[in-house]
């Protein structure tokens, strides 16, 4: 048990396993509106500094699925596309963006994406006007966005499969 679940001070058989909802509707949304969550069970990494094998050590909680609050910044100064290289790769889009609803809801309160063989589920809000944020020459695309994290394949310590840009393996071949 790492430093940070200890001094959760958590009771036996705690899970913390909560479902695309309630990602998006209770804990994106008041880290967004700058609340305090009860519990600091989600970290505040910039996921995209680092390689995925590292990260579990970062997370305050979690064995198999970890869990993170990341900025987003964007690819180009005036584009919306956002930036995915990190550590020594990049996160690869895996699929098309799947609307987070309230149960029984049409109403669209989040987006949720999925990334790479090191699954990353990355839920951004709804509705949100991003073209304000192109002001200023910042690359900031979100301030917020909440991160699942999970291998696969369930090894992550040897590093797993990551997408590596060509110019970063032809330097080590």
């Amino acid at each position: 048990m790492r430093d940070a679940e200890a001094e959760l001070n958590l009771p036996p058989g705690f899970r913390f396993h909560p479902t695309d909802e309630e990602l998006v509707s209770y804990y994106l949304c008041r880290k967004a509106a700058h609340q305090q969550l009860p519990v600091p069970i989600i970290a505040e990494v910039d996921l995209y500094k680092y390689d995925p094998w590292q990260l579990p050590e970062m997370a305050l909680f979690g064995k198999r699925e970890w869990y993170f609050f990341t900025p987003r910044d964007r690819k180009y100064p005036n584009g919306s596309r956002p930036n995915r290289a990190a550590g020594s790769g990049y996160w690869k889009a895996t699929g098309a963006d799947k609307p987070v609803t309230p149960g029984g809801s049409d109403r669209a309160v989040g987006i949720k994406k999925a990334l790479t063989n090191w699954i990353m589920h990355e839920y951004r809000l709804a509705n949100i006007n991003r073209a304000a944020k192109k002001g200023g020459g910042s690359l900031r695309l979100d301030d917020w966005v909440l991160c699942r994290l999970y291998n696969k394949k369930n090894d992550w310590r040897g590093g797993g499969r990551w997408r590596t840009p060509a110019r970063i393996r032809a330097r080590r071949a």
